[in-house]
């Protein structure tokens, strides 16, 4: 049986645990499906993590989804930027 290139995961955000939490509710609140993806590494052991992402956990999305749940993380990203302002 082939994979459903359409339920392939993509990362669509990667941050700390909790910008990862609060981006995985967003898109749920959407309707989107989303999951962790590399919070083991990410947090128990950041010495193991690629260059750059020592705590980061990523936030996944089916392929399909994909482009509805950049528009999501965009507005986390504006709402962010809002509260620095």
């Amino acid at each position: 049986m082939k994979p459903d290139k359409d339920r392939q995961p993509r990362e669509v955000f990667s941050g700390t645990a909790w910008q990862a939490e609060t981006v995985k509710g967003m898109l749920e609140d959407n309707e989107l499906e989303a999951f962790f993806g590399g919070e083991i590494w990410g947090t128990d052991a950041p010495m193991n993590s690629a260059p750059g992402n020592a705590g980061a956990v990523r936030v996944f999305v089916p392929q399909i989804e994909y482009e509805d749940a950049r528009i999501v993380v965009e507005r986390y990203y504006e709402d962010m930027t809002e509260e620095v302002a």
